[in-house]
């Protein structure tokens, strides 16, 4: 079996680094947050595919999966190897979802899902918990797989996450309830999983109603609970005589000697004795399974990473809080923008991450490092040699956007947006912040990466995009040429006021150099407060394109 690695993140399908990489029994925590197109309609979701098209990899913000050769080739091989148990119940579903047994993008996720639930099941320790992540279109399908992987009596909580206070879509002719809701599946892996309850704080109104009471010696606000037991003395509960009252009473005589004796009795006018239950010892609440006090990261919340389905960290630090102890490891198979990977470190969590594109990769590094200072992780799968880098851009479909979202990462840049989606990029694939003056004034540097056959011409239209206020790094994985290395160099010097110095206006560099050692040189990079990486909205994109400060001016000291 392979060594467990903690505190990395691993660029690939997780399907493939589980079984490669991931040993039995070594995990204490799984959430998973799978991308699933909820957004569809049924009709969408249910409508049955002839089986061919792109790849069933899920690519970083792309919710939707699809029944294509990748989808029926692991259908067969979980009939062919799962547990009885587990192929049941895919069968089933198929035939339920897809009677003409074409598939759709329904069933193509529920396969997709039970054959890395199998392995999921196999790397969880004993004490070990997995929390699935899904909205109410699958979550009664997804429930019957975990059921079928884990066992149904190793199912704990269906917890209803109220993501929105309301859901107004009326207006556009709705013709149902407003759905505000999440749901997250607990199940367990064996029958003590390991567990730390969770509290919210009271309400102030019911503090106001409740603790009514204020010792006149202390201040300390109380309210009163019964001292006598329902089950009375049938239930062996001990009966006698305390300050006139005979009952049966829920602590021995001893125990409500050293209450009285603490002061924790409270009498009523006739000297019947309830208990004293303090303000400032309460520990809240205790959380149910329906958490209505997490909002979700609507509008510009301060940890919106530009990912539409980013969770809150507040609810993934409930989660480990409950299911993990301190040094325990999480592991989080669809990482995303990685907010279980932060939740996890800051924690004192050990954790594992996985994803399958770069740009994903590429948030969470930034994330990381801007978070916690000095942080040591590793990442797994991601290119180190020049010809590892080539192999990385000449993957299909994605190969190019793949090694453009890796070499902007590499450079410590802030990716400017999607270029599989439509929208001119105006030349910018991702953007670095750095110190212009002593002012708090920042200068933009425009990063351009290319995986192919590089020009000058696309060194005159860097500077065409950097124009007056802006420097300009061009990365390739082909050699520049002496043309663009003149157009880099004609493009002039950037003074900067704060290092007192002159750096090129352009910089070429290319990935055998930077795998060499080589750095670009521009001033210090602003960090510790990115803007959100990626949005889908043209607003956002073209907010990226503004300089963050004021633009330098050469002569300004």
């Amino acid at each position: 079996m392979p060594e467990l690695k903690t505190n990395v993140l691993y660029y690939g399908d997780n399907l493939d680094v589980l079984r490669a990489h991931i040993p039995d029994g070594s995990v204490d925590l799984i959430y998973l947050d799978p991308p699933f197109n909820s957004n569809a309609s049924y009709n969408v979701l249910f409508k049955e595919s002839t089986g061919k098209g792109s790849t069933a990899q899920i690519q970083a913000f792309t919710d939707t999966w699809h029944w294509d050769d990748k989808a029926v080739s692991t259908y067969s091989h979980i009939q062919a190897t799962a547990p009885e148990q587990v192929r049941k119940a895919i069968v089933a579903l198929f035939d339920i979802l897809s009677p003409r047994g074409q598939g759709n993008e329904m069933i193509a996720y529920l396969v997709m899902m039970t054959a890395r639930l199998v392995e999921l099941h196999r790397v969880l320790k004993p004490t070990g918990s997995p929390y699935l992540h899904c909205d109410p279109t699958a979550s009664h399908y997804l429930k019957v797989i975990l059921d079928a992987v884990f066992g149904p009596q190793r199912f704990i909580n269906e917890i209803v996450w109220k993501r929105y206070g309301t859901h107004n879509d009326v207006g556009q002719g709705s013709r149902h309830f407003g759905r505000v809701h999440d749901i997250l599946l607990l199940h367990a892996k064996d029958n003590r999983p390991a567990w730390n309850q969770a509290f919210i704080a009271l309400a102030p109104e019911y503090v106001t109603s409740t603790y009514r009471h204020t010792e006149p010696e202390t201040g300390r606000r109380f309210t009163t609970t019964p001292l006598t037991d329902p089950g009375g003395a049938e239930k062996g509960n001990p009966v006698y005589e305390w300050k006139g009252h005979t009952r049966a009473w829920r602590y021995s005589k001893a125990t409500m000697e050293r209450l009285d004796a603490e002061g924790r009795l409270y009498y009523s006018r006739t000297g019947y004795a309830r208990q004293k239950l303090h303000l400032d010892e309460s520990r809240g609440v205790p959380v149910q399974d329906v958490w209505e006090d997490i909002g979700s990261l609507s509008g510009a919340h301060k940890e919106r990473q530009g990912y539409a389905t980013q969770k809150p960290l507040a609810l993934l630090e409930r989660i480990i809080s409950a299911s993990t102890n301190e040094g325990d490891v999480v592991l989080d198979p669809f990482c995303g923008c990685g907010t279980a990977e932060v939740a996890a470190q800051k924690l004192n969590r050990r954790w594992i991450g996985i994803d399958v594109t770069n740009l994903a990769i590429t948030v969470m590094r930034n994330r990381l490092e801007d978070g916690f200072p000095g942080i040591q992780y590793e990442v797994i799968g991601l290119p180190t040699t020049l010809s590892e880098a080539q192999a990385l851009a000449s993957q299909e479909p994605e190969g190019r956007y793949q090694f453009q979202w890796w070499a902007v990462g590499r450079m410590g840049a802030l990716p400017a947006g999607d270029p599989r989606k439509k929208g001119a990029d105006r030349g910018i694939d991702g953007l670095i912040g750095v110190h212009h003056d002593r002012k708090g004034r920042v200068a933009q540097v425009v990063v351009q990466a290319k995986s192919g056959h590089v020009t000058a011409s696309q060194i005159r239209d860097l500077k065409g995009v950097c124009g007056e206020d802006k420097l300009g790094l061009f990365i390739t994985l082909e050699p520049s040429t002496g043309p663009m290395r003149g157009e880099a160099s004609g493009a002039g010097l950037y003074y900067s006021p704060l290092m007192e110095r002159h750096y090129p206006k352009i910089q070429i560099l290319t990935i055998e150099q930077f795998l060499e050692g080589k750095r670009p040189e521009p001033p210090p990079r602003v960090v510790g407060e990115r803007a959100p990486l990626i949005s889908s909205g043209r607003a956002m994109q073209m907010a990226l394109l503004e300089p963050a400060g004021n633009p330098p001016e050469t002569n300004d000291n």
